[in-house]
């Protein structure tokens, strides 16, 4: 097997493998809160207590991911050059 062939294959796998993670589940954990919504602190002790809401987020604890945002635009860019025919109700007789 050559080396370009080779390197296609695994590219297609990684993003077909990404493809699927957007498909099965669309949001993912925040990498600011890293899904806990808002940020972790210290006290004085050194035990851990709730910080401040996260911005990011919104306190959610999770974000849309990039695969998925880019597939939610390209399908709104469809939709809005095709726009699907409406169905008219002759009335019978």
């Amino acid at each position: 097997m050559t080396l370009a062939l080779l390197a296609s294959a695994c590219l297609l796998i990684v993003t077909l493998g990404y493809v699927s993670l957007c498909a099965s589940s669309p949001f993912g954990n925040c990498r600011k809160c890293r899904g806990f919504g808002y940020a972790m602190k210290t006290d004085r002790k050194g035990r851990l207590k709730r910080g401040k809401h996260c911005r990011r987020c919104d306190g959610h604890g999770k974000r849309i991911r990039v695969g998925r945002h880019l597939y939610n635009l390209w399908l709104r860019l469809y939709r809005d050059a095709n726009p699907a025919p409406r169905k008219t109700f002759a009335p019978k007789g």
